[in-house]
């Protein structure tokens, strides 16, 4: 099958996807589930500020639960520290940047992305970005490890184009970087190939969960969570939580956090039962 047939035959409109909450029976009939989380939109609703994005006790406490009954791991955009102290949880894996920076129990720490060599360069274009940045209101620039998130949710609409600009401009000066997009932001990470969904490959196959009884489960919201999606055709379970504006590689959709919270819920009643 042609890339081109291969594209048309997994990815639909986020609208033709089946909510999973009416499907968990059977995908868990025979199989355990390993769970891959992103952090913003999934485990927390989307707010103006990534500081505010906090965890309600309701959720902290059934991803503890399901913890302990399976494999939980958060693979999210913001630097992996960050959402460590976020989540408060130590039985839980964490693949930060995009899964350029992963740890984890039992002493799990590691760079397997080979990004270390770019954080010269995104030095150098987080200084530009501010510089260049400053006089347009409302832009946010997020430096986390191994990647710069230029947020313009709260940027005039006239003025989100000049961000564009400033952002294009100096990638182009920096080959070492590219252009990672997601919902209101413009990212500039290593030029690598390395992304989320390599970072859940990776995860499988070193926590040894590449066999027949378990279920990779992949919930995200994001543009860059399609890489996750794409990854686990015919080994598991893309979840899209809510909608974006291009087709997708998930197999089923949840509306909000709160379905969200609703389908792990469900997951640790059944595994625990």
């Amino acid at each position: 099958m042609t890339t081109h047939a291969l594209r048309q035959s997994i990815f639909r409109d986020p609208e033709e996807l089946p909510s999973v909450l009416d499907h968990i029976r059977e995908l868990l009939q025979t199989k355990k589930p390993a769970v891959f989380l992103d952090y913003d939109g999934c485990l927390t609703p989307i707010v103006k500020q990534p500081e505010l994005a906090i965890l309600s006790p309701e959720m902290r406490a059934v991803l503890q639960r399901l913890a302990t009954v399976c494999t939980v791991a958060i693979v999210s955009g913001r630097d992996r520290k960050n959402v460590q102290q976020l989540v408060q949880l130590d039985n839980l894996y964490f693949a930060g940047s995009h899964g350029f920076d992963i740890s984890g129990p039992d002493g799990l720490q590691t760079e397997p992305g080979g990004a270390a060599e770019a954080l010269p360069t995104l030095d150098e274009a987080e200084k530009l970005l501010h510089e260049q940045l400053s006089h347009i209101p409302g832009t946010l620039v997020e430096r986390k490890k191994y990647a710069i998130a230029v947020h313009f949710r709260n940027v005039e609409a006239e003025a989100v184009p000049d961000v564009e600009r400033v952002v294009k401009a100096i990638l182009a000066q920096h080959p070492q970087l590219k252009i990672g997009l997601g919902k209101m932001i413009f990212e500039l990470k290593p030029n690598l190939n390395w992304h989320k969904g390599k970072a859940v490959l990776w995860l499988l196959e070193t926590l040894e969960l590449n066999t027949p009884d378990i279920l990779p489960i992949y919930i995200g919201d994001d543009i860059t969570d399609e890489d996750a999606f794409v990854s686990l055709q015919g080994k598991g379970v893309a979840i899209l939580v809510g909608k974006h504006d291009s087709k997708t590689a998930a197999n089923y959709s949840l509306k909000d956090v709160d379905e969200v919270l609703l389908f792990l819920t469900l997951l640790a009643d059944k595994m625990s039962s």
